[in-house]
């Protein structure tokens, strides 16, 4: 059986439903196509995979229709950050209140964000939801590109978007070369439960092994933890029984919050940065993981991706409207100028600031001290950081600034 649609995402984790989602209010059919249906009963415990969304990306969601969809189910805000260097006068904190916003952000499962869009997206009648299915293979056409999947259905679109992660199968398809390098780490990530209450505040110090964070979640004594260090000592940590990971995260993070005790199962995943030389072709877009993954220092990465949703829906809007060709390459490059360009600086700036904590040289550790007090110190210096952090800089979309669909 073959279905005609506009546009094809594959993949429909937070960015792909998101990307579907700023079509709600248009007559463009899509088909959005994944291999997993996620689970809509949460456990008592937050799943261990999280992200922290920026004020740009709440924005995003609001506009949507979806945000409400996540804060019943889940999200916790914080209101303050603090960052510092083991070992060193290095430091630098960060208030919601000294930029009068109601907070820097939230920490929400992804799978909460997954569930609260897919709701959403369900109840738009322009959209066929092929879930769980496969995508078998991907042929090209001058005016349109087929898709077989692996339950016998057949798709053709004007547009196919691969949003199906950092192993992205659209990109492999197309051959589409990739700039990538290994950070040499692994990421533990992992829920613990910590003696102190977290006070909504995020905490990272950087170690002479790698930087670990704590994100504060819903119940002020469980956190998130994003651990970076190197592949093997990770895999150590993932193995040791609960009694020494306590003792070993408890030391590492300057016994911040009191004793730890780990709650949750301990995964470890290596980082890499991946940036696609191209972010579109005939017939084919990326968006999210699929275009560019990036260092989670600064926890960036879905706020990254929803840019990427939203501002591709916005050049598809637009060009629907003038009757144009969504799906040729000329028409969709300044969605791909736009990205790239801020894919690079994000990349650019998460690297910069990797190599700037990275050795224990004594003159280095006294220029990050020097550095970062300075920064406290200037007037507006802290402001402007923040401001970037929340997406209240930079070129964003119109789905990232007011109610975009007012507009189309």
């Amino acid at each position: 059986m073959m279905q005609s649609v506009d546009i094809a995402i594959v993949g429909g984790g937070m960015v792909g439903l998101a990307l579907a989602a700023a079509f709600k209010e248009s007559d463009l059919r899509i088909a959005v196509i994944e291999a997993h249906v996620p689970d809509s009963q949460l456990e008592s415990l937050p799943d261990i995979r999280v992200s922290a969304l920026s004020r740009s990306s709440e924005t995003i969601l609001r506009n949507l229709g979806t945000w409400s969809g996540i804060t019943q189910r889940r999200a916790a805000p914080y209101s303050a950050m603090e960052v510092w260097e083991q070992d060193s006068f290095a430091r630098i904190e960060f208030s919601a209140q000294q930029l009068a916003q109601p907070d820097l952000g939230h920490i929400v499962e992804n799978r909460v964000i997954q569930l609260a869009l897919l709701e959403q997206v369900e109840k738009q009648a322009n959209v066929s939801l092929y879930m769980p299915a496969q995508c078998q293979s991907l042929a090209m056409g001058e005016s349109e590109a087929w898709l077989t999947l692996d339950n016998g259905q057949s798709l053709t679109a004007k547009l196919v978007v691969g949003a199906d992660g950092a192993n992205s199968w659209v990109r492999r398809q197309l051959d589409i070369p990739l700039t990538h390098w290994d950070y040499g780490h692994s990421a533990v990530v992992a829920t613990v439960k910590t003696q102190q209450p977290h006070e909504e505040i995020a905490r990272q110090i950087f170690t002479s092994q790698g930087p670990l964070a704590f994100l504060p979640l819903g119940d002020p004594h469980l956190s998130s933890i994003v651990w970076s260090t190197d592949p093997n000592r990770a895999n150590r940590l993932v193995s040791l029984c609960d009694d020494e990971f306590n003792k070993v995260l408890a030391a590492e993070f300057d016994t911040r919050l009191g004793l730890c005790q780990v709650v949750s199962e301990r995964q470890a995943y290596p980082l890499k940065m991946r940036y696609a030389r191209d972010f579109v072709l005939d017939r084919i877009a990326l968006v999210g993981d699929a275009a560019h993954t990036i260092h989670p220092l600064a926890g960036q990465g879905v706020n990254l991706g929803l840019l990427d949703a939203a501002s591709l829906a916005q050049e598809i809007h637009q060009l629907w409207r003038q009757g144009q060709d969504i799906g040729a390459r000329r028409s969709l490059r300044n969605y791909e100028r736009w990205r790239k360009s801020e894919a690079a600086k994000m990349i650019a700036a998460m690297q910069g600031f990797r190599d700037l904590f990275d050795g224990n040289n004594p003159a280095k550790k006294l220029f990050r001290g020097i550095g970062m007090k300075l920064v406290g110190q200037l007037p507006g210096a802290k402001d402007e950081i923040m401001k970037r952090a929340l997406g209240l800089k930079g070129e964003l979309p119109e789905l990232a600034k007011t109610s975009f669909f007012e507009s189309v």
